[in-house]
């Protein structure tokens, strides 16, 4: 995956391939590093960079986000990251479709109008050649589907929409 990047004000551009596991390796210019990543309980997230262990936090924003490293704060903006897609907010509920760590859209099996089910699959996404399947919280009809096939998504980042049935309905 390419990614076009701002951070503290310099335009990069970083590569990520996808190795064995959770692993990848990160190209920077002439750089490359060995990469693994893995998210914690709170939130955090344990890094090794070429076998160096760093604890990492981030925090997303419309534009990107921050990111916490090695006791300094870095402000990133994705350029290639879609302003319009919708984030989770306190009125949303219990349980969204969105997806636990940055990953690309590999298939999307619902559409606007569709009735899902509690536990349906409704997108697929991929990580670090992981794929995980999100699936409906809750019962109810898809009203807006916010992702593409191959594009990139994050954490908090609201997939698929679900109006959501009564309890009789359900």
């Amino acid at each position: 995956m390419d990614y076009r990047l701002e951070i503290a004000e310099e335009n990069i551009e970083l590569q990520l391939t996808p190795a064995d596991g959770d692993k990848a390796v990160a190209t920077l210019g002439e750089q490359t590093r060995q990469l693994a990543m893995t998210r914690l309980a709170d939130g955090s997230l344990a890094l090794f960079v070429d076998g160096r262990p760093l604890r990492a936090y981030h925090a997303a924003t419309a534009e990107g986000g921050w990111v916490h490293v090695a006791g300094r704060a870095y402000q990133v903006k994705d350029h290639d990251k879609a302003p319009a897609r919708r984030k989770a907010s306190a009125d949303d509920g219990p349980g969204q479709v969105t997806p636990p760590m940055p990953a690309v859209v590999v298939r999307i099996a619902c559409a606007v109008g569709d009735e899902v089910i509690k536990g349906q699959g409704l997108v697929v996404v991929s990580a670090m050649k992981m794929e995980t399947t999100l699936a409906a919280p809750y019962p109810g009809k898809v009203t807006a589907v916010n992702c593409q096939v191959d594009g990139k998504v994050m954490p908090g980042d609201i997939l698929v929409d679900i109006e959501p049935y009564a309890e009789e309905e359900a």
